[in-house]
């Protein structure tokens, strides 16, 4: 198996330069540091701070879990743009440690993952393309969402970190 950490740190990173725009708005407009990760697309939907740590969380999972390794701890605590920055530069200075070399024997591994209440058991490749990358997206693309319908001047070209 490939490694996923070159296209996980690709989309982390464009999600970085996306909240330095959250945070160019964020200032243009006068907003207090805690509105903009407080905002969501809809009532029972998550709001953006925890869309981004989710986000981070399945890059760190799957990069640990399909190489074999114990996925780190972070703790939610993000309440800032800056602080969320931090999250996502924490999840790359993780995951970049991780050599390609680690993912050669993922395919034989069998990936088990706590789901609330339930225990999701995978092989490496369906955890990866079933589980982890949709949720991945999900997740950042949700993020992005919830950026550009709050007024945040953010496209797909930032999205797709281009």
């Amino acid at each position: 198996m490939q490694s996923p950490v070159p296209a996980f740190v690709h989309s982390l990173t464009a999600l970085t330069k996306i909240l330095d725009k959250a945070q160019a708005h964020a200032e243009a407009k006068n907003l207090k540091p805690e509105v903009i990760p407080q905002l969501r697309l809809i009532a029972d939907m998550l709001p953006f701070w925890r869309q981004i740590t989710i986000a981070c969380d399945h890059a760190k999972g799957a990069s640990a879990r399909l190489a074999g390794l114990d996925v780190p701890s972070f703790p939610d605590t993000e309440t800032t743009l800056a602080d969320l920055k931090g999250r996502i530069a924490k999840t790359i200075d993780f995951i970049s440690t991780i050599p390609a070399s680690a993912y050669e024997a993922a395919e034989g591994r069998t990936i088990t993952v706590k789901a609330g209440p339930r225990e999701l058991v995978f092989s490496a490749q369906d955890y990866f393309s079933l589980f982890a990358i949709p949720n991945f997206y999900f997740h950042m693309a949700t993020a992005h969402d919830i950026l550009r319908a709050n007024g945040v001047a953010v496209g797909k070209t930032d999205f797709l970190g281009g």
